[in-house]
């Protein structure tokens, strides 16, 4: 019981001047006198309990504080793991985006070397055009040896149109002049259509005028005639 465990200070002093007459007498009996008193006994225990019992406590407090703080740092990692990914993710797209902007600026810098002549091509077509009308205006009975002036500005005219068309295929514009091939409508502009004995439907008769391509794009079209069913 809490007041049995109680020791009083006047019953010490007492314990303690008893302590000395039996020290006086003898020491069996100063051994009888210094062993432990039940009260003692009762206030030792109680302090260590109540030591031990704070112990428990302080470690039941650290044991439930451990889960805790683990609980705080795995939700701390979780949350830096996405924010990395997002991260990541975001990043990625930067360079995609990048590589692909740097693609576009890439292609229109060589469509813009390969077509910014194209300009310049189609006015220089319309000189070919009268020098290929030229020549063939010319009729090839006159071209003789008796006549030199026509022959010499004849000869000078096809050498002309030949250089000119040397010229051309050197900066990739191809000339197009499709008889007897299949009407292809991003090559060919169709200005009429006729029965033809011996040819296959669907296939260039004429010419009227010649195209162009330059470097695969069709600069301009060829005018001509299809064949149809009879």
């Amino acid at each position: 019981m809490p007041g049995a465990c109680a020791v009083p200070t006047a019953a010490t002093t007492v314990m303690a001047a008893r302590c000395v007459r039996l020290a006086r007498h003898g020491v069996p009996a100063l051994a009888l006198c210094l062993r432990p008193s039940p009260r003692l006994l009762c206030t030792a225990t109680k302090q260590k309990n109540g030591r031990n019992l704070e112990e428990d406590v302080g470690q039941n407090e650290q044991k439930t504080d451990t889960p805790s703080t683990e609980k705080t740092l795995m939700d701390e990692k979780v949350k830096l793991e996405e924010q990395l990914k997002e991260t990541v993710e975001k990043y990625k797209r930067a360079l995609a985006d990048t590589e692909n902007l740097r693609q576009r600026s890439q292609k229109l810098v060589e469509e813009a070397k390969l077509y910014g002549i194209q300009g310049f091509c189609k006015d220089l077509l319309e000189v070919a055009d009268i020098l290929e009308k030229a020549t063939q205006s010319v009729p090839k009975e006159e071209v003789k040896d008796d006549n030199p002036h026509l022959k010499n500005l004849y000869e000078g005219l096809v050498m002309t149109e030949v250089q000119i068309q040397k010229v051309f295929t050197k900066h990739g514009l191809l000339r197009l002049n499709p008889v007897g091939a299949r009407f292809d409508p991003y090559e060919h502009e169709a200005l009429f259509h006729t029965p033809v004995e011996g040819k296959e439907p669907g296939t260039v008769a004429l010419v009227s005028k010649v195209g162009y391509k330059l470097h695969g794009r069709t600069l301009r079209p060829a005018l001509v005639g299809v064949v149809k069913e009879a």
